[in-house]
Protein backbone atom coordinates (compact mmCIF):
# COMPACT_ATOMS: atom_id res chain seq x y z
CA UNK A 1 0.00 0.00 0.00
CA UNK A 2 2.83 2.39 0.38
CA UNK A 3 4.81 1.29 -2.16
CA UNK A 4 1.85 1.92 -4.51
CA UNK A 5 0.52 5.17 -3.07
CA UNK A 6 4.10 6.65 -3.20
CA UNK A 7 4.79 6.07 -6.89
CA UNK A 8 1.57 8.21 -7.95
CA UNK A 9 2.90 11.82 -7.39
CA UNK A 10 5.81 10.85 -9.80
CA UNK A 11 3.94 9.54 -12.62
CA UNK A 12 1.35 12.80 -12.83
CA UNK A 13 4.59 14.81 -12.44
CA UNK A 14 5.83 12.86 -15.43
CA UNK A 15 2.41 13.22 -17.40
CA UNK A 16 1.54 17.15 -16.25
CA UNK A 17 5.74 17.66 -17.77
CA UNK A 18 5.11 15.37 -21.40
CA UNK A 19 2.05 17.58 -21.84
CA UNK A 20 3.50 21.13 -20.84
CA UNK A 21 5.96 19.84 -23.40
CA UNK A 22 3.45 19.06 -25.91
CA UNK A 23 1.59 22.28 -25.19
CA UNK A 24 4.44 24.51 -25.97
CA UNK A 25 5.76 22.65 -28.78
CA UNK A 26 2.30 23.40 -30.18
CA UNK A 27 2.17 26.56 -29.28
CA UNK A 28 5.53 27.33 -30.96
CA UNK A 29 4.04 26.02 -34.22
CA UNK A 30 0.63 28.07 -34.04
CA UNK A 31 3.22 30.88 -33.20
CA UNK A 32 5.49 30.13 -36.74
CA UNK A 33 1.79 29.92 -38.48
CA UNK A 34 0.70 32.59 -37.25
CA UNK A 35 3.90 34.65 -38.39
CA UNK A 36 3.39 32.91 -41.49
CA UNK A 37 0.09 34.37 -41.91
CA UNK A 38 0.66 38.13 -40.88
CA UNK A 39 3.76 37.73 -43.62
CA UNK A 40 1.26 36.24 -46.61
CA UNK A 41 -1.43 39.11 -45.48
CA UNK A 42 1.09 41.71 -45.45
CA UNK A 43 2.38 40.32 -48.81
CA UNK A 44 -1.40 39.91 -50.08
CA UNK A 45 -1.91 43.26 -48.76
CA UNK A 46 0.96 45.20 -50.90
CA UNK A 47 0.11 43.07 -54.07
CA UNK A 48 -3.55 44.13 -53.49
CA UNK A 49 -2.64 47.76 -53.25
CA UNK A 50 -0.24 47.43 -56.24
CA UNK A 51 -3.25 45.83 -58.12
CA UNK A 52 -5.10 48.37 -56.78
CA UNK A 53 -2.81 51.23 -58.11
CA UNK A 54 -2.47 49.76 -61.57
CA UNK A 55 -6.26 49.36 -61.60
CA UNK A 56 -6.80 52.48 -60.64
CA UNK A 57 -4.02 53.78 -63.50
CA UNK A 58 -6.03 51.82 -66.14
CA UNK A 59 -9.40 53.19 -64.96
CA UNK A 60 -8.22 56.71 -65.03
CA UNK A 61 -6.92 55.90 -68.51
CA UNK A 62 -9.96 54.46 -69.92
CA UNK A 63 -11.82 57.53 -68.47
CA UNK A 64 -9.62 59.93 -70.45
CA UNK A 65 -9.60 57.93 -73.34
CA UNK A 66 -13.37 58.16 -73.65
CA UNK A 67 -13.55 61.40 -73.09
CA UNK A 68 -11.17 62.20 -75.37
CA UNK A 69 -13.35 59.79 -77.70
CA UNK A 70 -16.48 61.82 -76.50
CA UNK A 71 -14.75 65.09 -77.48
CA UNK A 72 -13.72 63.63 -80.54
CA UNK A 73 -16.87 62.42 -81.60
CA UNK A 74 -18.66 65.16 -80.49
CA UNK A 75 -15.88 67.55 -82.63
CA UNK A 76 -15.95 65.62 -85.62
CA UNK A 77 -17.54 67.36 -88.89
CA UNK A 78 -19.82 64.07 -89.99
CA UNK A 79 -22.74 63.12 -88.20
CA UNK A 80 -22.66 59.44 -86.54
CA UNK A 81 -26.19 56.94 -85.44
CA UNK A 82 -26.41 54.23 -83.97
CA UNK A 83 -29.31 52.22 -84.47
CA UNK A 84 -30.10 49.36 -82.14
CA UNK A 85 -31.50 46.01 -82.89
CA UNK A 86 -34.86 47.39 -83.59
CA UNK A 87 -33.43 49.99 -86.17
CA UNK A 88 -34.23 52.86 -83.49
CA UNK A 89 -31.67 55.42 -82.71
CA UNK A 90 -29.93 54.93 -79.69
CA UNK A 91 -26.79 57.56 -80.20
CA UNK A 92 -25.98 60.59 -82.28
CA UNK A 93 -23.27 63.25 -81.99
CA UNK A 94 -23.83 67.00 -82.90
CA UNK A 95 -23.03 66.89 -86.35
CA UNK A 96 -25.88 64.39 -86.90
CA UNK A 97 -28.67 66.38 -85.12
CA UNK A 98 -27.30 69.36 -86.97
CA UNK A 99 -27.77 67.42 -90.10
CA UNK A 100 -30.40 65.35 -89.60
CA UNK A 101 -32.45 68.45 -86.95
CA UNK A 102 -34.15 66.86 -83.62
CA UNK A 103 -36.15 64.64 -81.87
CA UNK A 104 -33.68 62.08 -83.22
CA UNK A 105 -33.21 59.40 -80.01
CA UNK A 106 -35.88 56.79 -80.00
CA UNK A 107 -36.96 57.42 -83.52
CA UNK A 108 -36.71 54.73 -85.64
CA UNK A 109 -34.40 55.26 -88.86
CA UNK A 110 -37.67 54.24 -90.89
CA UNK A 111 -39.17 57.73 -89.93
CA UNK A 112 -36.19 59.72 -90.63
CA UNK A 113 -36.16 58.61 -93.98
CA UNK A 114 -39.84 58.96 -94.95
CA UNK A 115 -39.59 62.84 -92.85
CA UNK A 116 -36.39 63.95 -93.27
CA UNK A 117 -34.55 62.40 -96.55
CA UNK A 118 -35.09 62.61 -99.98
CA UNK A 119 -33.39 60.53 -102.59
CA UNK A 120 -31.19 62.64 -105.29
CA UNK A 121 -30.66 60.40 -107.74
CA UNK A 122 -27.26 59.37 -107.08
CA UNK A 123 -26.53 55.96 -105.26
CA UNK A 124 -25.92 56.64 -101.34
CA UNK A 125 -26.34 59.94 -101.55
CA UNK A 126 -29.78 61.97 -100.17
CA UNK A 127 -31.17 65.41 -99.56
CA UNK A 128 -31.88 66.57 -96.28
CA UNK A 129 -34.43 68.72 -94.48
CA UNK A 130 -37.64 69.55 -95.00
CA UNK A 131 -39.60 70.35 -97.58
CA UNK A 132 -42.55 72.12 -95.89
CA UNK A 133 -39.95 75.22 -94.80
CA UNK A 134 -40.21 78.77 -96.44
CA UNK A 135 -36.58 78.56 -96.89
CA UNK A 136 -35.66 75.28 -97.88
CA UNK A 137 -32.44 74.67 -98.45
CA UNK A 138 -31.13 70.57 -98.23
CA UNK A 139 -27.72 69.59 -97.32
CA UNK A 140 -26.19 66.70 -99.47
CA UNK A 141 -25.40 63.85 -97.67
CA UNK A 142 -23.29 60.85 -98.38
CA UNK A 143 -24.62 57.91 -96.04
CA UNK A 144 -22.82 54.78 -95.26
CA UNK A 145 -22.95 52.24 -92.59
CA UNK A 146 -21.05 49.82 -90.39
CA UNK A 147 -21.60 47.13 -87.98
CA UNK A 148 -20.21 46.65 -84.52
CA UNK A 149 -18.87 43.20 -84.37
CA UNK A 150 -19.00 43.58 -80.46
CA UNK A 151 -22.50 44.97 -79.90
CA UNK A 152 -24.08 44.21 -83.46
CA UNK A 153 -25.10 47.54 -84.01
CA UNK A 154 -25.40 48.98 -87.17
CA UNK A 155 -23.37 52.82 -87.24
CA UNK A 156 -24.31 55.30 -90.02
CA UNK A 157 -22.03 57.58 -90.95
CA UNK A 158 -23.50 60.99 -92.55
CA UNK A 159 -20.97 63.37 -94.63
CA UNK A 160 -21.91 66.46 -95.59
CA UNK A 161 -21.37 66.60 -99.36
CA UNK A 162 -23.12 69.93 -100.10
CA UNK A 163 -20.16 72.11 -100.69
CA UNK A 164 -18.35 69.56 -102.45
CA UNK A 165 -21.00 68.38 -104.85
CA UNK A 166 -20.97 72.07 -105.95
CA UNK A 167 -17.10 72.06 -106.51
CA UNK A 168 -18.06 68.99 -108.16
CA UNK A 169 -20.77 70.33 -110.74
CA UNK A 170 -18.86 73.14 -111.14
CA UNK A 171 -15.98 71.24 -112.38
CA UNK A 172 -18.05 69.10 -114.52
CA UNK A 173 -19.48 72.22 -116.27
CA UNK A 174 -16.03 73.42 -116.60
CA UNK A 175 -14.91 70.17 -118.08
CA UNK A 176 -17.86 70.05 -120.48
CA UNK A 177 -16.59 73.77 -121.77
CA UNK A 178 -13.84 72.56 -122.83
CA UNK A 179 -14.88 69.75 -124.55
CA UNK A 180 -17.11 71.97 -126.32
CA UNK A 181 -14.64 73.80 -127.60
CA UNK A 182 -13.30 70.58 -129.33
CA UNK A 183 -16.34 68.94 -129.94
CA UNK A 184 -17.29 71.93 -132.06
CA UNK A 185 -14.27 71.79 -134.51
CA UNK A 186 -15.01 67.70 -134.88
CA UNK A 187 -18.90 68.28 -134.78
CA UNK A 188 -18.60 70.54 -138.29
CA UNK A 189 -16.26 67.40 -139.53
CA UNK A 190 -19.19 65.02 -138.26
CA UNK A 191 -22.52 66.83 -139.75
CA UNK A 192 -20.50 67.33 -143.23
CA UNK A 193 -20.06 64.36 -144.15
CA UNK A 194 -23.53 62.74 -143.92
CA UNK A 195 -25.40 66.27 -144.66
CA UNK A 196 -23.17 66.82 -147.70
CA UNK A 197 -24.19 62.69 -148.92
CA UNK A 198 -28.05 63.90 -147.96
CA UNK A 199 -27.81 66.52 -150.11
CA UNK A 200 -25.86 64.79 -152.87
CA UNK A 201 -29.50 62.30 -152.82
CA UNK A 202 -32.02 64.86 -152.36
CA UNK A 203 -30.53 66.44 -155.34
CA UNK A 204 -30.92 63.39 -157.11
CA UNK A 205 -34.37 63.41 -156.63
CA UNK A 206 -34.84 66.35 -158.81
CA UNK A 207 -33.69 64.84 -161.93
CA UNK A 208 -36.99 64.54 -163.97
CA UNK A 209 -35.36 61.43 -166.37
CA UNK A 210 -35.02 59.02 -163.17
CA UNK A 211 -36.90 56.47 -163.40
CA UNK A 212 -39.22 55.61 -160.08
CA UNK A 213 -36.74 52.72 -158.72
CA UNK A 214 -33.62 54.80 -159.07
CA UNK A 215 -35.72 57.90 -157.16
CA UNK A 216 -37.05 55.55 -154.59
CA UNK A 217 -33.22 54.47 -153.87
CA UNK A 218 -31.93 57.60 -153.85
CA UNK A 219 -34.75 58.99 -151.25
CA UNK A 220 -33.95 55.76 -149.07
CA UNK A 221 -29.90 57.12 -148.91
CA UNK A 222 -31.33 60.67 -148.55
CA UNK A 223 -33.11 59.22 -144.90
CA UNK A 224 -30.57 57.08 -144.06
CA UNK A 225 -27.86 60.03 -143.96
CA UNK A 226 -30.80 62.20 -142.38
CA UNK A 227 -31.08 59.44 -139.79
CA UNK A 228 -27.52 59.22 -139.17
CA UNK A 229 -27.41 63.10 -138.49
CA UNK A 230 -29.95 62.60 -135.95
CA UNK A 231 -28.51 59.90 -133.95
CA UNK A 232 -25.05 61.79 -133.77
CA UNK A 233 -26.94 64.94 -132.71
CA UNK A 234 -28.88 63.11 -129.75
CA UNK A 235 -25.64 61.69 -128.72
CA UNK A 236 -24.04 64.76 -128.54
CA UNK A 237 -27.05 66.38 -126.47
CA UNK A 238 -26.45 63.46 -124.47
CA UNK A 239 -22.64 64.15 -124.12
CA UNK A 240 -23.09 68.09 -122.89
CA UNK A 241 -25.94 67.69 -120.78
CA UNK A 242 -24.28 65.21 -118.89
CA UNK A 243 -27.15 65.54 -115.78
CA UNK A 244 -27.07 62.66 -113.06
CA UNK A 245 -29.02 59.46 -113.63
CA UNK A 246 -32.32 58.88 -111.34
CA UNK A 247 -31.55 55.60 -109.40
CA UNK A 248 -33.71 52.51 -108.53
CA UNK A 249 -33.55 48.87 -108.07
CA UNK A 250 -32.04 46.89 -110.72
CA UNK A 251 -31.99 43.02 -110.40
CA UNK A 252 -28.55 42.12 -112.70
CA UNK A 253 -30.02 38.85 -113.62
CA UNK A 254 -33.16 40.76 -115.39
CA UNK A 255 -31.13 43.48 -117.01
CA UNK A 256 -28.84 40.41 -118.28
CA UNK A 257 -32.18 38.56 -119.77
CA UNK A 258 -33.23 41.83 -121.15
CA UNK A 259 -29.66 42.12 -123.02
CA UNK A 260 -29.74 38.80 -124.28
CA UNK A 261 -33.22 39.16 -125.78
CA UNK A 262 -32.65 42.40 -127.04
CA UNK A 263 -28.94 41.74 -128.91
CA UNK A 264 -29.70 37.86 -129.90
CA UNK A 265 -31.34 38.90 -133.23
CA UNK A 266 -28.68 41.51 -133.79
CA UNK A 267 -25.68 38.92 -133.48
CA UNK A 268 -27.88 36.32 -135.64
CA UNK A 269 -28.03 38.91 -138.28
CA UNK A 270 -23.92 39.29 -138.11
CA UNK A 271 -24.07 35.22 -137.86
CA UNK A 272 -22.33 35.91 -134.58
CA UNK A 273 -22.31 33.63 -130.94
CA UNK A 274 -23.16 35.85 -128.18
CA UNK A 275 -23.22 33.98 -124.91
CA UNK A 276 -24.37 35.09 -121.54
CA UNK A 277 -22.74 34.29 -118.23
CA UNK A 278 -25.11 35.69 -115.16
CA UNK A 279 -23.17 35.18 -111.94
CA UNK A 280 -24.95 37.63 -110.12
CA UNK A 281 -26.47 35.67 -107.58
CA UNK A 282 -29.47 37.64 -107.14
CA UNK A 283 -27.59 40.90 -106.65
CA UNK A 284 -29.47 44.01 -107.16
CA UNK A 285 -27.84 47.17 -107.59
CA UNK A 286 -28.90 51.26 -107.15
CA UNK A 287 -28.64 52.34 -110.50
CA UNK A 288 -30.84 53.86 -113.46
CA UNK A 289 -32.36 51.00 -115.23
CA UNK A 290 -32.48 52.62 -118.84
CA UNK A 291 -29.04 54.47 -118.49
CA UNK A 292 -26.84 50.70 -117.68
CA UNK A 293 -29.05 49.15 -120.34
CA UNK A 294 -27.75 51.76 -122.59
CA UNK A 295 -24.63 51.31 -122.40
CA UNK A 296 -24.40 47.81 -121.91
CA UNK A 297 -25.95 48.05 -125.47
CA UNK A 298 -23.78 50.53 -126.33
CA UNK A 299 -20.72 48.32 -125.78
CA UNK A 300 -22.43 44.92 -127.04
CA UNK A 301 -23.59 47.62 -130.66
CA UNK A 302 -19.53 48.57 -130.55
CA UNK A 303 -18.78 44.57 -130.03
CA UNK A 304 -20.93 43.53 -133.16
CA UNK A 305 -19.43 46.41 -135.39
CA UNK A 306 -15.86 45.28 -134.90
CA UNK A 307 -16.08 41.24 -134.59
CA UNK A 308 -15.61 39.58 -137.75
CA UNK A 309 -18.06 36.53 -138.91
CA UNK A 310 -18.34 33.62 -136.81
CA UNK A 311 -16.32 34.79 -133.75
CA UNK A 312 -17.69 35.07 -130.19
CA UNK A 313 -19.10 38.07 -128.17
CA UNK A 314 -19.97 37.04 -124.47
CA UNK A 315 -21.63 39.30 -121.66
CA UNK A 316 -20.97 38.33 -118.28
CA UNK A 317 -21.79 39.35 -114.69
CA UNK A 318 -19.72 38.85 -111.56
CA UNK A 319 -19.98 40.13 -108.19
CA UNK A 320 -17.82 40.53 -104.81
CA UNK A 321 -18.40 41.63 -101.26
CA UNK A 322 -18.35 45.23 -102.81
CA UNK A 323 -19.03 45.31 -106.28
CA UNK A 324 -20.63 44.38 -109.42
CA UNK A 325 -19.12 44.13 -112.93
CA UNK A 326 -20.41 43.42 -116.11
CA UNK A 327 -18.10 42.41 -118.78
CA UNK A 328 -18.53 42.86 -122.37
CA UNK A 329 -15.74 40.73 -124.59
CA UNK A 330 -14.87 40.21 -128.43
CA UNK A 331 -12.23 38.65 -130.36
CA UNK A 332 -11.94 41.48 -132.97
CA UNK A 333 -9.05 43.15 -134.01
CA UNK A 334 -8.19 44.73 -130.44
CA UNK A 335 -7.29 48.20 -129.93
CA UNK A 336 -3.39 49.68 -131.05
CA UNK A 337 -1.93 50.52 -126.83
CA UNK A 338 -1.07 53.78 -127.96
CA UNK A 339 -4.92 54.77 -129.03
CA UNK A 340 -6.30 52.82 -125.86
CA UNK A 341 -5.99 55.87 -123.68
CA UNK A 342 -8.36 58.14 -126.09
CA UNK A 343 -11.41 55.75 -126.86
CA UNK A 344 -13.78 57.56 -124.34
CA UNK A 345 -12.74 60.57 -125.99
CA UNK A 346 -15.84 62.14 -127.46
CA UNK A 347 -15.75 62.44 -131.11
CA UNK A 348 -12.27 59.99 -131.25
CA UNK A 349 -13.48 57.03 -133.16
CA UNK A 350 -10.95 54.44 -135.81
CA UNK A 351 -14.35 53.22 -137.98
CA UNK A 352 -15.25 55.23 -140.73
CA UNK A 353 -18.94 55.37 -140.20
CA UNK A 354 -18.50 56.10 -136.25
CA UNK A 355 -19.65 58.98 -134.36
CA UNK A 356 -16.70 58.88 -131.73
CA UNK A 357 -19.62 59.59 -128.98
CA UNK A 358 -20.59 56.24 -127.95
CA UNK A 359 -18.06 55.37 -125.37
CA UNK A 360 -17.84 58.86 -124.32
CA UNK A 361 -21.00 58.42 -123.34
CA UNK A 362 -20.78 55.45 -121.79
CA UNK A 363 -18.06 56.45 -119.60
CA UNK A 364 -20.32 59.54 -118.67
CA UNK A 365 -23.21 57.34 -117.74
CA UNK A 366 -21.03 55.11 -115.64
CA UNK A 367 -19.44 58.16 -113.88
CA UNK A 368 -22.90 59.27 -112.78
CA UNK A 369 -23.52 55.68 -111.20
CA UNK A 370 -20.10 56.04 -109.02
CA UNK A 371 -18.60 53.31 -111.18
CA UNK A 372 -15.75 53.22 -113.54
CA UNK A 373 -15.43 51.28 -116.28
CA UNK A 374 -11.87 49.90 -117.68
CA UNK A 375 -10.73 48.52 -121.14
CA UNK A 376 -8.25 45.67 -121.48
CA UNK A 377 -7.21 44.99 -125.32
CA UNK A 378 -4.99 43.15 -127.15
CA UNK A 379 -4.31 44.02 -131.06
CA UNK A 380 -5.30 40.85 -132.86
CA UNK A 381 -7.05 39.10 -129.95
CA UNK A 382 -9.65 41.02 -129.04
CA UNK A 383 -11.19 43.44 -126.11
CA UNK A 384 -12.77 43.44 -123.38
CA UNK A 385 -14.64 46.65 -121.49
CA UNK A 386 -15.17 45.96 -117.76
CA UNK A 387 -17.78 48.15 -115.94
CA UNK A 388 -17.21 48.13 -111.95
CA UNK A 389 -20.67 49.47 -110.07
CA UNK A 390 -20.84 49.33 -106.24
CA UNK A 391 -23.51 47.20 -104.34
CA UNK A 392 -25.46 48.18 -102.43
CA UNK A 393 -24.27 48.00 -98.65
CA UNK A 394 -25.46 44.68 -96.96
CA UNK A 395 -25.71 46.44 -93.36
CA UNK A 396 -28.43 48.78 -95.15
CA UNK A 397 -30.08 45.39 -96.52
CA UNK A 398 -31.08 45.42 -92.30
CA UNK A 399 -32.66 48.74 -92.28
CA UNK A 400 -35.19 48.34 -95.24
CA UNK A 401 -36.45 52.58 -95.49
CA UNK A 402 -33.00 53.40 -96.65
CA UNK A 403 -32.85 51.77 -100.03
CA UNK A 404 -34.24 53.74 -103.08
CA UNK A 405 -36.41 51.46 -104.02
CA UNK A 406 -39.22 52.47 -101.68
CA UNK A 407 -39.70 55.73 -103.96
CA UNK A 408 -40.01 53.54 -106.99
CA UNK A 409 -42.59 51.62 -108.48
CA UNK A 410 -43.57 48.59 -107.67
CA UNK A 411 -43.07 46.97 -110.88
CA UNK A 412 -39.64 48.06 -111.91
CA UNK A 413 -38.07 44.61 -111.68
CA UNK A 414 -40.46 43.04 -114.56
Amino acid sequence: MKTEVGVTPVADHEQLRQAFAVFSQASSQLSGIYRELQQQVFRLTEELALANGELQRELAAKEALSQQLGQLLTALPGGVVVLDHQNSISRVNPAAIRLLGEPLLGITWQQIVQERLQPTGVAGEWHAGKEDLALFCPRRLYIESSVSEMTGECILLLHDMTEAYALREQNRRNQRLAAMGEMAAGLAHQLRTPLSTALLYAGHLSGEALDPQERKRFAVKAIERLHHLEHLIRNMLQFVKGEPVPAGRVKLSVLLRKMQRVMAPQMQQRNLRFVVQDNSRGVSLNVDRAALSNAVANLLDNAVQVSPVGSLVTLTCETTEDEARLIVSDEGPGIDPTLRERVFEPFFTTRTEGTGLGLAIVHNLIQSMRGEIRIDSVPGTGTRFTISLPRMAKEFENVPDLRIRLKQPKNEDR
